[in-house]
């Protein structure tokens, strides 16, 4: 990648245009020119006026005779923290906010009907700290939070369902804080929450410092626009949690991530969209931008000096398609929205032409699965022959 390049795909389009079509095909499937949506004079304004970068989208779908087409269009929110990590906890959530609103507006001027943004969007990204105040204080409750407030007031203005990911803290069971993606409906009811399954431990990601893995399992959310699916962050790199997701049903899979180049940026453009794929449904990948600057320097027990700053974080937010096609991604270093407009038909078409789930054997894994769950497992490893009537060896003590 060029050197000072804003996004991957700018050193596609220096390409001659014959070569740079070739270049998209083979890597994203189809050119940007192909999957283009004209987005709304309004909408561009807004983004224009605040400086961030916005793209639109969409994913088509074969026509059927005995089903409508089910279009749905979802908008990607990448953002940076507003204020210094130094000021009051109050005035950076406000911050945060007011730059939200510029979002929802575009959106809504977009057509979108589900936004999701990045992994605790209302918050510096302050886990490499390790340091419980102030940032505990950016941890709220459900059912009357701030962020989750805010967002639940969107929705019912714009009449849209929003993907609200958040620092939870759980009063119930004794102010316990988790990693929290809330699904709130179009009237701005909660419909449900998602807990971070997997929780990294690895670099600066000290997040086990403050929550551990969710309990909420794997559940599918039925909205007026299809069945969502949560992926927190990390939980990316887990295959099964995408699985498991494809098994209760979702339609669309959303990933609100924070994570940083030098780290996973290698890996971004590769697991959502191997997800949906092996799932055949739509996945939509966010990633916060900027590098936050903490006032205490802190070390992770990975040979690194102390240092203040974590990221940069590189932004990049996609969405794939369940054959594989992929949009291009935002900007890596600017606050961005995506609008992409999806025909979820296509979850069904997809399957049918590969019919990955029909030929999986679900009957395998699970025994397998059950045998492995056991303290006394042994990996089913067949060695040559090295007894006296030549017969395979296996370690599980089987022939």
């Amino acid at each position: 990648m060029a050197k000072h390049s804003e996004r991957v795909e700018d050193v596609f389009n220096a390409l001659p245009d014959e070569q740079r079509d070739f270049v998209y095909k083979i890597l994203y499937g189809k050119s940007p020119s192909d999957l283009s949506l004209q987005l709304p004079p309004e909408a561009l304004a807004i983004a224009k006026k605040h400086g961030f970068d916005m793209q639109g989208y969409q994913f088509t779908a074969a026509t059927e005779s005995t089903r409508p087409a089910r279009i749905v269009r979802v908008g990607l929110v990448q953002t940076s923290i507003a204020a210094a990590t130094t000021e009051p906890v109050q005035i950076q959530r406000d911050a945060i906010f007011e730059k939200a609103k510029c979002f929802f507006d575009a959106a809504s001027k977009s057509g979108v009907n589900v936004v999701c943004f990045e992994e605790c969007w209302h918050m510096p990204f302050a886990f490499c700290t390790r340091e419980r105040l102030p940032w505990c204080e950016f941890a709220e409750e459900i059912s009357n939070g701030p962020t989750v407030s805010l967002c639940s007031k969107m929705a019912k203005q714009y009449n849209m369902v929003v993907i609200c990911p958040i620092l939870e803290r759980d009063t119930l069971r004794g102010d316990i804080i988790w990693n929290t993606a809330v699904v709130i409906n179009t009237d701005g009811s909660v419909i449900g929450t998602q807990r971070k399954n997997h929780i990294p431990r690895v670099g600066d990601f000290n997040e086990s410092t403050y929550y551990m893995e969710g309990n909420s399992g794997h559940p599918v959310f039925q909205t007026p626009y299809g069945r969502i699916g949560i992926s927190v962050c990390y939980d990316r790199h887990h295959p099964l949690n995408w699985f498991m997701l494809q098994v209760n049903g979702a339609e669309i899979v959303f990933n609100p991530s924070c994570t940083v180049a030098g780290l996973s940026e290698p890996l971004w453009g590769v697991e959502a969209r191997n997800a949906a794929i092996a799932n055949s449904y739509f996945t939509c990948s966010i990633n916060r931008v900027g590098t936050e600057t903490f006032p205490n320097a802190f070390t992770s027990g990975d040979g690194k000096s102390a240092h203040k700053d974590f990221g940069p974080f590189y932004g990049s937010s996609y969405v794939t398609a369940p054959d594989g096609i992929r949009t291009p991604g935002l900007s890596r270093e600017r606050d961005g929205l995506l609008v992409v407009q999806m025909d979820l038909n296509l979850n069904r078409q997809v399957s049918d032409k590969w019919g990955f789930k029909m030929t999986q054997r679900l009957d395998h894994y699970a025994a397998e699965f059950a045998k492995l769950a056991k303290r006394e497992y042994l990996p089913h490893t067949v060695h040559p022959p090295n007894n006296a009537k030549g017969q395979n060896v296996q370690e599980n003590g089987s022939n």
